[in-house]
C-alpha cells in the first residue's frame, strides 16, 4: 500500500465523525450488545463467486480465525450476477453475526458502477468488520506465445487488430484492468467474459485465451511451473516473488498500478460489540507468524486494521473505483 493511502486511512480513522460522513460507519463498542453469548451456533461465510476465485483464500483464512470461538464455521459459494447474488444473501440475512461476507473492496465498488440492478447498496447495507489481506494482479500470457514483455504484446496487438483476446470474470477487477489496458494502449483486443475468473485462466492454459489478469496466489504456481508467462505486476515496486517481472509503471502503463484487498463484512445493523469481537478475532489470527508466512508465500500482505480503518478504506474504494470503471469504457448494464 502506498504511503499516501496509508496516511489517508490513518487520518480518516482518527475521528469517528470523519468516517461516518464518508458512508461506511465505523463501529463503536458503546451501547449494550449480546457479545458475551456470541457465538452460540454455526457461523456462515458467503463467497459471492465460483470456487477457485480470488476470494476463496481470504474466506478460508477467515474461517480459520473464527475457529477459536469453538463453533462450526461453514464456507459457502454463492456465485452469480457478478457477485450480486451472494452479496444480496448476506445483505438480507439477520444482522446477528452468523452470516458474513468474504468480499473484495474493489468488487463491492465496481458492481454498483457497472449495474443499476444489484439489489443492494454496499454503503448502506453492509458493515465493515475486518480487512484480511492486500495483494495485486499479474498480467500473464501462455508461454508458447512470442511475447516477452508488455511492449511485445502491445506491438503484436496493434499489428493484428481484433486477433488477440483476454478473458475475465464479469464485473471483476481483471475486466476493468483489461479494458483499461486496451484503452490506454489503443489496442483492439477481444473481450471474452466468463462466469468466473478461474475458467478464463484454464482457457489461457489451453491456448484459447491470449492474455489474463489474475492474482499472484492463483498465477504464481503456474509461473513457477512454466505454464504461464508473467509480463508485469500492478504493484508500485517489483514483487519479491517475481523479482524479474517489471511493474506496470516500468512497462509504460502507470495507469494500471493498483492493488486489491479482501476482507469481511456483515449485514448493516449487526450489533457493534459483535463486530468488534469478530474484528479482534481476525486481527489476532493475522498476527500469527505461521499465518503471516503462509500468506506471504501467496503474495498476500496481512492487514491488521480496526473497524474504523477498514470503514475508511472501503469508503475510499467507493470513490476510487467508479471513475476507473468509466475510464475503462465498460458500460453499465
Amino acid at each position: 500500500m502506498s504511503a499516501t493511502r496509508r496516511q489517508f486511512l490513518e487520518l480518516a480513522a482518527a475521528g469517528a465523525g470523519i468516517t461516518a460522513a464518508l458512508g461506511f460507519a465505523p463501529v463503536s463498542i458503546s451501547g449494550a450488545a449480546p457479545a458475551d453469548a456470541y457465538p452460540g451456533k454455526t457461523i456462515k461465510i458467503v463467497i459471492p463467486s465460483a470456487p477457485g476465485g480470488p476470494l476463496d483464500i481470504p474466506a478460508r483464512l477467515t474461517a480459520q480465525a473464527l475457529a477459536k470461538f469453538g463453533q462450526p464455521v461453514v464456507v459457502e459459494h454463492r456465485p452469480g450476477a457478478a457477485g450480486a447474488i451472494g452479496t444480496r444473501e448476506v445483505v438480507k440475512a439477520a444482522p446477528d453475526g452468523y452470516t458474513l461476507l468474504s468480499g473484495g473492496a474493489g468488487g463491492l465498488a465496481v458492481l454498483p458502477a457497472m449495474s443499476a440492478s444489484t439489489g443492494f447498496d454496499p454503503v448502506k447495507d453492509l458493515a465493515a468488520v475486518a480487512n484480511v489481506l492486500e495483494s495485486f494482479q499479474v498480467v500473464a500470457v501462455n508461454p508458447s506465445s512470442p511475447w516477452k514483455s508488455i511492449a511485445d504484446l502491445v506491438a503484436h496487438a496493434k499489428a493484428n487488430p481484433g486477433k488477440l483476446n483476454f478473458g475475465f470474470g464479469l464485473a471483476t477487477l481483471p475486466q476493468i484492468l483489461g479494458e483499461t489496458f486496451k484503452s490506454v494502449t489503443g489496442t483492439d483486443i477481444a473481450s471474452i467474459p466468463y462466469k468466473g475468473g478461474a475458467q478464463a485462466i484454464t482457457d489461457m492454459l489451453g491456448g484459447r485465451i491470449d492474455m489474463n489478469f489474475g492474482t499472484l496466489a492463483t498465477l504464481l504456481p503456474l509461473v513457477q511451473q512454466g505454464k504461464v508467462r508473467a509480463l508485469a505486476v500492478t504493484t508500485e515496486t517489483r514483487a519479491k516473488d517475481l523479482p524479474d517481472v517489471p511493474t506496470m509503471t516500468e512497462s509504460g502503463l502507470p495507469q494500471l498500478t493498483l492493488t486489491f484487498s479482501a476482507g469481511v463484512l456483515a449485514p448493516a445493523g449487526t450489533p457493534p460489540a459483535i463486530v468488534e469481537r469478530l474484528n479482534a478475532a481476525f486481527n489476532e489470527a493475522l498476527k500469527s507468524p505461521e499465518l503471516v508466512a503462509s500468506m506471504a508465500k501467496l503474495g498476500f500482505d496481512p492487514q491488521v486494521w480496526s473497524t474504523q480503518q477498514y470503514a475508511a478504506f472501503l469508503n475510499e474504494e467507493m470513490r476510487r473505483w467508479p471513475p476507473l470503471v468509466k475510464a475503462s469504457g465498460v458500460q453499465p448494464e
